[in-house]
């Protein structure tokens, strides 16, 4: 199986670090300590195209005492240039990098940089010992409900009175597909097939969700067809 090689994060900078540690710990087998040189957290407020252009840098070095690098960036707001900027890195980063980047809000995600990553959510641990991913209420209804109910949900989330509302209905159709990406990549993990063919069905789904002008309805409608019936 081979592993999600980069990452966004969607929380404040310290429980990001921790979300990403454990994945490091968990996946790679790695300590998820500062005194590992092949563990780089970098911290940013607003992050630059210099900042994207340094971190492209420490990225392109190999690992120092393992096998594997993982390279976490925090930041408060990361600019439009500076996301293009992280573009190449994130589609093909160097052989056993993985990268992580923390942000408050993934609003201002560009749909180029969000397509060609990965949503990691906090983690817990569940009854027989295994760690799950937190998904959002609104995933688990989308992907427990029938077809009338699905339906029910689409229309209202591709309804809107206002410019906020419409918004906020866009915010969940985007937590729906996270969660759904982040079922699915756990499935992908132990069986592949179907759930490999979803995330990549997700990806491209997002780019279009992204855009404001795209249609809600349209997009879920298609979600809810590729979604498997055993996937939850």
């Amino acid at each position: 199986m081979t592993l999600h090689h980069a990452f966004v994060i969607e929380a404040e900078a310290e429980e990001g670090i921790k979300v990403a540690g454990a994945w490091v710990e968990k996946e790679l087998k790695m300590k998820a300590e500062m005194s590992n040189p092949d563990l780089v957290v970098l911290r940013y407020g607003l992050f630059s195209v210099d900042d994207a252009r340094k971190v492209c840098e420490i990225a392109a070095s190999a690992p120092f005492s393992g096998e594997s690098k993982a390279l976490i960036i925090t930041a408060s707001r990361a600019y439009h240039e500076a996301q293009n900027a992280l573009l190449k890195l994130f589609e093909e980063p160097p052989p056993n990098t993985y990268i992580f980047l923390v942000l408050p809000s993934l609003g201002s995600l560009l749909p180029t940089l969000r397509s060609r990553v990965q949503v990691l959510n906090n983690v817990k641990e569940s009854n027989d010992g295994f760690t799950k991913s937190i998904i959002s209420e609104s995933s688990k209804e989308f992907l427990k409900a029938n077809k009338e109910k699905r339906s029910a949900l689409i229309k209202k989330l591709a309804s809107g009175d206002d410019e906020e509302e419409r918004r906020e209905h866009r915010d969940d159709a985007i937590a729906i597909l996270n969660g759904v990406e982040m079922v699915a990549y756990e499935k992908f993990k132990k069986r592949g097939g179907e759930a490999a063919a979803l995330l990549s069905d997700i990806a491209v789904l997002r780019t279009y969700l992204y855009d404001r002008s795209a249609p809600v309805k349209m997009i879920l409608e298609h979600l809810s067809l590729v979604i498997p019936s055993h996937l939850l």
